[in-house]
């Protein structure tokens, strides 16, 4: 369950400045750890009997370090999820969900009596958590994960033989299989070694993140803030702090006072409250609420309390550490969330951040990275929430919550799935071709000859765009084996493509330009099986960007599949202008098309198939699309929609859908789809 990495490199000029290893863990945050002793209730092995700190003197006390006891189980360090985690263990409840047992809340003392460890009000949330989590089991013999009651969230006061020999102690030890301990302040000076350094075994180690702060969270927007730019820590090499130095020097030049604020401790006492810059004193972490960008860099532990505190205030951070593991970076897209720039490029901090990062976009990166640390983040209760979602995720993958769903917040204009459909359309019914045409009959007849040999096509609807010149009599139209319909429109708009025709009968439409002869009977019914399976969203085979990547946030509505009710909400409810727009310049159906998916559902297109080429028999050197003012318009187009929609609501995801068996080298008769992916 845990991966080491290799040493983390520092840029050339770093490189002796911190030596760090890094863990990859289900999360890594570190922040204070506040470990007052104060009351706080329990849940106990689902009973109604409370427990609290004040009760410790009545636990039952347990002795580490007597004469004949087990020594501590050496770590294994060299543990990830496929060599030391037993997943037999799981789900031998019959549930296919993680079951997680907590140990009998117990004293362990030293010889002297002494307690080993105090039990801390943070570790007393986790464990109330679990207990009263829908993981929780009391059955230890059918527990998937086993939570030791022994508190090891601040290395800094443990004692670490004893803490091992009190874990080799536990009934279920096995050397640590399966075991799940937390470290919120991993390390001890001068390595600060993040793996924990008390003998686990192969225990698993979650870090997360304690609230050290009562402020209120920051809402002010961006534009309200009056730094673009604050480093607020206090421990960061000479280095770095040369660095940002230079470039506050180089901001005052240039006029930019409120660009670059770079504080530091507040004389010889360590308070935790202020920041100062010279005689100047900020309150901390309030300043934060004040800059658009906070920046993370590397310190003496590579997890840092100001990535929360910057989180909490609505600052965006700028992540300086090559090799950090961002928190719950398995399921969480930091770079929706964040900037990263590389060590070596921490002199040029500010022209990245001006160059690259739009004034929108780091509205939006604002909005998210508030909305993440109330989602995950927030309370210890949301913090070990995640981290059990996460191993059950891992333990259970057939189960998992799309990783769409961990980073979508929800807008106020969205829905879950605004169709009110299962999951999965019926197969039953096939989907209606809708070709949008001018007058290339030529290449018109190839494609709906085409289209004729897909299994589930149900009907054709030709959209006969020509206003002066009038469709072919129905004797010289393919004679094919499904209904073919002919529509002829009253003017020649792009928006026509997806008027809601009364001859469309199916859920499913796919659309399709006159020019695309060139696809397959197999990937078009494969893409339509792929569209059953996410009927609230566009499936097409072409990008808008590039055909030769796999990260999309468009398709291309000349070749794609879509439910007929956005058909309905395109030429009813677009917003704005954007619908005269799109008829007015003749471009940016599917651009518009896209924005109003993506506005509606928070989701991205699908991909299907890795065709890479699409060669259309009537295209020249002059092809439209070609065009450089063609391209002009459509970056036009993109700018103004996104004003018009007060957002930019595409999502960015990188996948694609492939039939089962398709790259392996088996005979053509045992896959399904076996003329897939041709160029």
């Amino acid at each position: 369950m845990v991966t080491i990495l290799p040493d983390a490199v520092c840029g050339h000029k770093y490189r002796n400045a911190v030596v760090s290893t890094v863990i990859v863990v289900v999360v890594m945050v570190v922040l204070r750890l506040c470990a007052q002793m104060v009351g706080v209730g329990l849940a106990s092995g689902g009973s109604d009997a409370r427990v609290s700190l004040e009760a410790a003197s009545h636990w039952e006390e347990l002795v580490v370090g007597g004469g004949g006891q087990q020594q501590p189980t050496p770590s294994r360090h060299n543990c990830h999820y496929y060599n030391c985690f037993n997943v037999y263990r799981c789900g031998r409840n019959g549930n296919q969900r993680l079951s997680v047992y907590v140990y009998p809340l117990a004293r362990y003392v030293d010889e002297e009596h002494v307690a080993i460890k105090p039990m801390s009000r943070e570790f007393f949330e986790v464990l109330d958590t679990v207990l009263n989590s829908e993981y929780h089991t009391a059955n230890p013999e059918e527990a998937c994960v086993l939570v030791p009651p022994i508190d090891t969230l601040n290395e800094n006061s443990l004692r670490r033989d004893k803490i091992g020999q009190a874990l080799s102690m536990l009934p279920y030890w096995a050397e640590g299989e399966n075991h799940l301990l937390f470290n919120m302040l991993p390390g001890t000076p001068p390595q600060f070694d993040t793996s924990l350094g008390v003998g686990r075994g192969k225990a698993m180690v979650a870090g997360g993140v304690l609230v050290p702060h009562n402020e209120p969270l920051g809402r002010k927007p961006g534009s309200e803030r009056k730094w673009l730019v604050v480093s607020s820590q206090v421990n960061i090499h000479r280095d770095y702090r040369e660095d940002l130095e230079a470039q506050v020097t180089q901001v005052m030049a240039e006029g930019s006072h409120s660009d670059l604020l770079v504080l530091e401790k507040c004389g010889p006492d360590v308070n935790l409250t202020q920041r100062c810059r010279g005689d100047q004193m900020y309150p901390y972490p309030g300043i934060l609420r004040e800059a658009k960008f906070c920046l993370v860099v590397r310190g003496g532990r590579l997890g840092q309390s100001v990535l929360y505190d910057a989180m909490r205030a609505g600052c965006v951070p700028v992540i300086v550490a090559d090799g950090y593991q961002m928190p719950f970076s398995e399921v969480i897209d930091w770079r929706e969330a964040s900037v990263q720039v590389y060590e070596e490029d921490l002199p040029e901090v500010m022209n990245i951040l001006r160059r690259d990062v739009s004034v929108e976009r780091q509205g939006e990166m604002q909005r998210q990275v508030l909305w993440l640390y109330e989602q995950y983040f927030a309370t210890m209760k949301d913090i070990t929430l995640t981290t059990l979602k996460i191993l059950n995720d891992r333990v259970f993958p057939a189960h998992a919550q799309p990783l769409s769903l961990w980073n979508t917040r929800p807008r106020p204009s969205a829905v879950a799935n605004p169709l009110f459909l299962p999951l999965t359309a019926p197969a039953s019914e096939g989907f209606t071709a809708v070709i949008l045409t001018y007058d290339r009959l030529d290449s018109l007849f190839q494609v709906i000859q085409m289209m004729a040999q897909v299994p589930s096509l149900s009907k054709v609807l030709v959209v006969w765009n020509n206003q002066r010149k009038p469709p072919p009599q129905a004797s010289l139209w393919p004679k094919i084996n499904v209904p073919l319909k002919v529509v002829q429109t009253r003017e020649n708009k792009l928006s026509n493509r997806f008027y809601p025709y009364e001859e469309i009968e199916t859920e499913c439409i796919l659309a399709i330009d006159d020019d695309i002869n060139m696809m397959t009977a197999d990937e078009l019914e494969f893409g339509y099986q792929v569209w059953r399976e996410f009927s609230d969203r566009i499936v097409g085979f072409r990008l808008y960007d590039s055909e030769w990547t796999n990260e999309v946030s468009m398709v291309l509505t000349g070749l794609a599949f879509y439910h007929k009710y956005w058909s309905y909400v395109y030429t009813t409810q677009l917003p704005g202008d954007i619908k005269s727009w799109v008829d007015t310049n003749m471009n940016c159906e599917d651009i518009a098309m896209n924005f109003l998916v993506s506005n509606l559902t928070g989701k991205a297109p699908i991909k299907v198939t890795p065709r890479k080429k699409f060669k259309c028999g009537e295209c020249t050197s002059g092809d439209l699309s070609a065009n450089e003012a063609h391209m002009v318009e459509r970056s036009q187009c993109v700018r103004h929609f996104t004003r018009v929609f007060g957002t930019m609501p595409l999502k960015t995801v990188e996948f694609r859908a492939d039939p089962v068996l398709f790259m392996d080298n088996f005979p053509k008769k045992l896959k399904l789809y076996d003329d897939m992916g041709s160029l």
